[in-house]
């Protein structure tokens, strides 16, 4: 017994081991697109697009790689997974033009679906009463968003933007042979290898899925998005040089990630409806208020005309995103909680397209963010965008959810 439980243990850890590390690479042009940019001359669309270039192919390989863990186990499919990227992020170093780095980036991105490996190879591992604390702990490796935007700006000082993937690129070898080493694979959490990928992915089917993944679009892909966006946003709206903004970032990029293990915690003691019920009031709050662009307004007083001004501060915009990505860390363990209830025997899948539409979601958002932005010229419309989906979402839960279960009470009654 207490064998099988360092091993739980010790593939629980070193398999958030490797998904930080991804999740860091998934994420690096939130830092080094800065000085790209600059180099470039980049519109802010175009930003936007090479940003989420890596998030298109980690997304949609999220499908397959499930199915492949329920079919092969996570052990090889991860491994192999990690080794792929090694290559293309170091070639990262030698791109000098804008289509080198959207066809390098399709390519690191494959670490981007590391999650839908990880989610049910380290769920497997535990008891289902503990599956919602052990997927939060794996998944606490978002935080690797945050690792980025504290490595990657002094790394940037020190020797360039070049520097960057060249560290990524060995750091991925690494972490890919400790991953060999410490990890264990076990022949009962294989799925039966005559059920066909048609079979699988009759889950499609169920409306279930596609609510898990609007709600999974907003707290994951929003994530990614505003991630990726919120460097370059403080540099632009507020002034600050790469490594100020990169650490004021980290202050929505790090709870997001970190705090995700309380988040199973909470749904596996209070349900993931209402973990994830609490979850999106919290973002439509925070939103609501960061969507307010920075406004002067003048008016006619007894005195003359008087102008008055209206917008967050840098301080008070950090702790509204801070507020957010905690709720947002707790709503990611939430939705697959839901998952593991209701779909035990095919969570590789199931998280596959959970993961897919979250990780689109983190593809789109970027891209959006900037038209938007060139379209208006408000860099607040991100926010405003977020908004209105979040409302979606409560609609779509209050409706199949909380009336559902206020209907079946005043039955019962």
């Amino acid at each position: 017994m207490a064998t099988d439980s360092r091993r739980q243990m010790s593939v629980l850890l070193v398999s958030t081991l490797a998904f930080t590390v991804c999740f860091a690479v998934w994420m690096m042009f939130a830092v080094i697109g800065v000085p790209i940019r600059k180099t470039l001359g980049l519109s802010a669309t175009q930003f936007g697009l090479l940003a989420a270039t890596p998030v298109l192919t980690g997304s949609l390989v999220r499908v397959p790689l499930g199915m492949w863990t329920d079919r092969f186990g996570g052990r090889i499919v991860f491994f192999l997974l990690m080794l792929s990227t090694v290559v293309p992020i170091w070639l990262m170093s030698y791109a000098t033009a804008y289509w080198h780095f959207l066809v390098l980036g399709l390519f690191v991105g494959l670490a981007g679906g590391s999650f839908s490996v990880g989610t049910p190879y380290v769920a497997r591992w535990f008891r289902k009463e503990r599956q919602g604390l052990a997927m939060g702990v794996f998944g606490a490796g978002n935080s690797g968003a945050a690792v980025t935007k504290f490595v990657a700006p002094a790394l940037v000082v020190a020797g360039g933007w070049m520097l960057v993937p060249q560290v990524y690129a060995v750091a991925m070898l690494v972490t890919a042979i400790l991953f060999w080493f410490f990890s264990a694979s076990d022949p009962a959490h294989l799925v039966d290898s005559k059920v066909t990928w048609r079979q699988q992915l009759t889950a499609l089917r169920d409306p279930r899925v596609w609510k898990y993944c609007q709600y999974y679009s907003i707290v994951f892909g929003g994530y990614v998005g505003l991630s990726l966006w919120m460097v370059q946003y403080y540099v632009a709206e507020y002034g600050f040089d790469l490594r100020t903004a990169a650490l004021l970032a980290a202050c929505f990029s790090l709870p997001g990630g970190v705090l995700r293990a309380i988040g199973g915690w909470l749904s596996d003691r209070w349900g993931a409806h209402t973990v994830t019920w609490w979850v999106l009031w919290v973002s439509w709050i925070c939103l609501f208020l960061l969507s307010y662009p920075q406004t002067d307004f003048t008016i006619t007083t007894v005195n003359g005309p008087t102008t008055f001004h209206i917008g967050l501060n840098a301080w008070v915009f950090t702790a509204l995103m801070f507020v957010m990505g905690m709720a947002w860390a707790f709503g990611k363990a939430s939705v697959f909680k839901y998952i593991s209830d209701e779909f035990p025997d095919n969570i590789g899948v199931i998280s596959g397209i959970v993961g897919l539409a979250g990780g689109l979601g983190g593809f789109f958002l970027p891209i959006l963010f900037g038209m938007l932005v060139d379209l208006t010229g408000v860099r607040s419309s991100c926010f405003m965008l977020m908004y209105g989906v979040v409302w979606v979402s409560l609609i779509w839960m209050y409706v199949t959810e909380v009336r559902r279960i206020d209907v079946l009470r005043s039955h019962s009654n």
